[in-house]
Formats: structure tokens, sequence, C-alpha cells
């Protein structure tokens, strides 16, 4: 790695603060309005920069749960290492901040009339709206799949109701019994998740029913931190062995294409039936729905955007950030969402004040846990192309996990992963 992690950590969230606010407080941008569609790390972040830029600012967060549960760490809950006490977050801190919190669903968005409406006849008026709804997921890609069969076979790729429903089943399974996990085709929210998931359940197993397997039937060929993952599974987890507590079976033939409920099973695209006590099915996904219903998505299902501010090229006046939309060579994660956030919130400031948002930097730290004390991870700054086209890392800053990396080193990446996580928690929600 070119430098240590404590090192980037610092640098790159020197790069962010600068980047997005290059002074503690920015001039007053007078009756200005801005509504946050989406209560999620992205949107709270961009609330709470917004708010810290400049008070005078408008700040209204539209969000349907007065209780956020944050995906990243949920994988935890999942293997059992955490309770889902540990991953819920208020708003507590952003009200305290003046931030107006409206907990009702986002219907529709009047890019014309410049207008939010809300499930609950609510009609919120904005100069500039920030849309981070996250991802919705395409059940029908799936035949037989649906949200009500989601509760029998669950995603739990929102976290909270459906991460205790995957965990209980992990439970209640006989030891013997076979945990499978469908993992989704690219792109997808936390490109790393499903196997840091099939980790943490392997984990689980090897501690408490050790005649148990997990099986992931993937639609790729290849994945996020692969060489990483595999080196772990192999050194906890037996990979590649006949005992091994991890099968992973690659595509194109092994991606889900039905599923049965009723009989505890799905099939293959190749055509093969698969058999498992325990099924997590998680579908392909796109923006999430309030993005596709107000027009910010294109073909691909996803949003684009100007890299330099966020806002949509399809609707003026409207910021699409987080996993909804197209960043290129960003992955959608939570730290990618905190970052553009911060980035979207320094564009509007400059915005009106009519000034040129100048030209952004963006971070992204992903960490995976894969095991007890064993933590690896990737880092990133980014920056925008010359013809602003593109978001792509900067050379020789951040790095990956070495694959020779001592004992210490990999549990000190745990710990780094747990302090990441406190830190963001309390950068985009203000927890004390």
């Amino acid at each position: 790695m070119t430098m240590n992690r404590r090192d980037f950590v610092k640098t790159t969230g020197a790069i962010a603060a600068v980047s997005a606010f290059g002074m503690p407080h920015i001039a007053r941008a007078e009756g200005k309005k801005v509504v946050v569609v989406g209560g999620g790390t992205g949107g709270a972040t961009a609330a709470r920069y917004l708010k810290m830029a400049d008070e005078s600012i408008d700040v209204t967060i539209v969000e349907p749960n007065e209780t956020y549960y944050t995906c990243y760490m949920s994988n935890e809950v999942i293997g059992g290492a955490r309770k889902i006490e540990s991953i819920r977050v208020g708003y507590d801190g952003l009200k305290a901040m003046g931030i107006n919190l409206v907990f009702d669903k986002a219907t529709a968005i009047d890019p014309e009339k410049k207008v939010v409406k809300t499930a609950g006849g609510q009609e919120l008026a904005y100069d500039r709206a920030i849309v981070a709804p996250g991802i919705s997921l395409l059940y029908d890609k799936i035949e037989g799949y649906s949200a009500e069969v989601a509760e029998k076979m669950p995603h739990a790729w929102k976290a909270g109701e459906q991460t205790k429903i995957l965990r209980s089943q992990l439970e209640a399974m006989d030891d013997g019994g076979v945990v499978l996990i469908a993992a989704p085709p690219n792109p997808f929210r936390c490109p790393p998740g499903p196997y840091e998931r099939a980790s943490q359940i392997a984990m689980y197993l090897q501690e408490s029913k050790p005649k148990s397997k997990v099986m992931i039937l993937d639609s790729k060929q290849a994945f996020s931190k692969q060489g990483l993952f595999t080196q772990g599974w192999e050194r906890l987890y037996g990979f590649g062995s006949d005992d091994s507590l991890i099968e992973w079976l690659p595509g194109p033939d092994s991606a889900v294409v039905s599923v049965d409920p009723e009989n505890m099973s799905v099939e293959t695209s190749f055509g093969d039936e698969v058999k498992a006590a325990v099924i997590n099915v998680i579908p392909p996904q796109a923006a999430g729905q309030i993005a596709l219903d107000a027009g910010l998505a294109d073909d691909s299902g996803w949003c684009p955007v100007d890299k330099k501010t966020f806002e949509s090229t399809l609707h003026k006046g409207i910021h699409v950030i987080g996993d909804a939309c197209i960043a290129t060579k960003m992955p959608k994660s939570g730290y990618s969402a905190n970052s553009q956030a911060k980035v979207a919130a320094a564009a509007i400031i400059a915005m009106f004040k009519d000034e040129d948002p100048g030209i952004p930097a963006y971070v992204n730290t992903c960490y995976s846990i894969i095991g007890k004390d064993y933590g690896i991870s990737v880092a990133a700054v980014y920056r925008l192309s010359e013809d602003g086209s593109t978001i792509a890392g900067v050379e020789g800053a951040g790095g990956l996990t070495p694959s020779d990396a001592p004992d210490f080193a990999l549990k000190r990446e745990v710990q780094y992963a747990y302090s990441w996580y406190n830190n963001i928690v309390a950068d985009s929600f203000a927890t004390s």
C-alpha cells in the first residue's frame, strides 16, 4: 500500500472536507429551500452539510421511516456478531440542527413546479432538490419472487426487518442444512456485500452448526476483492476442499432465474434445481422507486448526473446521489454516498451564490469482515476527468489490504472497520 490506513483516513477526510467546504462557514443564501428525498446516509449527510455551511437554508428531509438501519455492518447482525440495535440510527441530531424532518413517503417530484409530493398529501416547494432514494429491488426479474415471498426467502438487502428474518432463519436451521445465497448481477448496492455475508454466516456455522455450509449461486464470474476473500476463506473455512464451509458457483450458468418458496428451492440458468434450508435471494436492482417515477433514470434503471455537481442530466434543479446515481468508477457504497453528498451540498451552496462549484474530490473506503479478527479493505481517492465524463481513481492513492498482511494487520482492519462505522454514522446523522 502507498500509505497506512490511519494516514489514508486522515488524508481522505481532509480532501473531502476541503473540496466540499473550503471554509467553516459559507456566505448566506437567504430564503433558499432544499428538499432532500431519502434520509439514508447520502440524504442525511447532504442535509447536515448544507445546514452546517449555511444556517439560513431551509432544509427538509422526506423519509418514511423514523428509524434508519444502516446496511453497512448489517451482515454482522446476520452472522450474530452484533445486535440489530447496534445499527439503528435516529434523526434527533439532525433535528437539533434545525433540519426539518417529514416522516412520509415521497410519491412524486414535479421538476417544473419544483415541488415534492408525499403520500400524506403534503407539497413541499424547493429551489433545489436532492434525491437519495437508495435502490429498488427488481423482484420480477426472478420468476416466482416477490416482496411477499421475501418474507420466506429474505433478501436482507435493505436493513431492518429483513435482517432479523434472515438471522432468525439461521438460528432455527438444523445443523447440516445448506444456506443458499443468490448473488445479483452488476451493478448493485455494496459489491462485496454478498461475499462478506457468506463469510459472516460461515463464521456462525463453524461455531454453532459445523455440519452446515454456505453456497453462493452467482450470475457473475468475478466479484469485488475476490482474491482477498478467497484467500480468507481458504484460511478460515477450508475453501476449495471437500469440507469447505463456503462453496461459490460462478456464472453465467449459476444465476438464479426462478424460486419455489413451497419447495424451498431455486432454479439456475443452467436448469438445475437447488434446494436449501435457508435461501437468501438478492435480486437485481435499480434506482429507488421515486427516482424511477420522477423520470430521473435512463434505460439502465440508474440516474445519469453531472459528475461535478450530481445534478440530474434529465431534470435540472434535482441532484441525485448515492446508490441511485451513475457515478462511473465509484462503487455503490455508504461511503460513496457520504462523499457524493458533500460534493452535491457544496455545489448547491455555490449555485445559490451564482458561483462555479469548483472541481470536487471524492473518496471511498470499504471494509469487509471475513472472520473473527480477520478484516480486509479497499480505499480510493477519485477525481473528475478533464472532460467531466468520468469519476476515476487517483493512481497511487488509497490501496488494498496486502495479500501477505500479517495476522495483527488483519485484526487491526476489523478495528478500523468498527471505527469507520462509528465515524460515518456520526458524520452523516449528527450523532454524538
